[in-house]
């Protein structure tokens, strides 16, 4: 396996960073295999990605949804024959303060930022350790590192999602490799799911200064395209006019 023409699997993929990360992958000669619920938008990806001269085929995808994550896998590697990367990187962020009782929301964060995590690697590992070797790329937040008010259940499942790819890292050493990707402040669709006003509200001032999707693609592809002796084990991007 040669470091560009990777096969690599992205979730999340419709919009914001995944989009993003398949656009570049492809450009750098990777063909990406992109999963969401949206096949609408991952349809015209394709398409875009087909005519600029890249590889690309989607299947629908709930990472909630652990068999549904397995075939996902399976169809990329019927597709390409392999299977080299996979971007975790679907997420939702509905932030309200605890007091709001929004439980269904913290559910919905666990279900998609956590869960779906860890079905992508239960999906991904075996294939990997069979052909010798693979690499998961997982995105978290700065909100990994920090917690701040409104954000305490999100924070939480990006503190989860750092501590299962150290201990993937740990247990992969060798075999298989981790990036953790944490961006900070993002041009997404992540606040449209902000249902709490209070929260809506400070997120809008947080998210006056923020970074292209293209620029977390950039640190994605710099983590794929080292050697395979080389592991990229965690990256933080945020503005560089943002002091959070």
């Amino acid at each position: 396996m040669t470091d560009t023409g990777k096969v690599v699997a992205i979730t999340g993929a419709s919009s914001g960073i995944g989009e993003a990360t398949a656009r570049r992958l492809a450009a750098d000669g990777h063909r990406v295999f992109l999963g969401a619920r949206r096949t609408d938008r991952l349809d015209t990806l394709v398409r875009e990605i087909d005519a600029a001269g890249g590889t690309a085929a989607f299947r629908r995808l709930d990472v909630t949804d652990a068999a549904d994550v397995a075939a996902f896998v399976s169809a990329a590697r019927e597709r390409y024959g392999r299977l080299d990367v996979v971007v975790n990187n679907a997420g939702v962020m509905p932030l309200s303060p605890l007091a709001a009782l929004r439980t269904d929301e913290w559910d919905r964060m666990i279900d998609v930022n956590v869960r779906g995590v860890l079905h992508g690697i239960a999906a991904a590992l075996p294939l990997m350790r069979l052909q010798g070797g693979g690499h998961f790329v997982t995105i978290a937040s700065v909100g990994a590192y920090e917690v701040s008010p409104t954000a305490a259940v999100y924070c939480a499942t990006k503190f989860a999602v750092r501590a299962i790819s150290e201990g993937l890292r740990q247990e992969s050493a060798g075999d298989i490799r981790v990036t953790l990707v944490s961006p900070g402040v993002t041009e997404s669709e992540l606040a449209d799911g902000i249902g709490d006003p209070v929260a809506r509200e400070a997120m809008a001032a947080y998210r006056a200064v923020a970074l292209p999707a293209d620029a977390i693609a950039q640190a994605i592809a710099y983590a794929v395209s080292q050697p395979s002796g080389v592991d990229v084990n965690e990256i933080v991007v945020r503005p560089a006019a943002s002091a959070q």
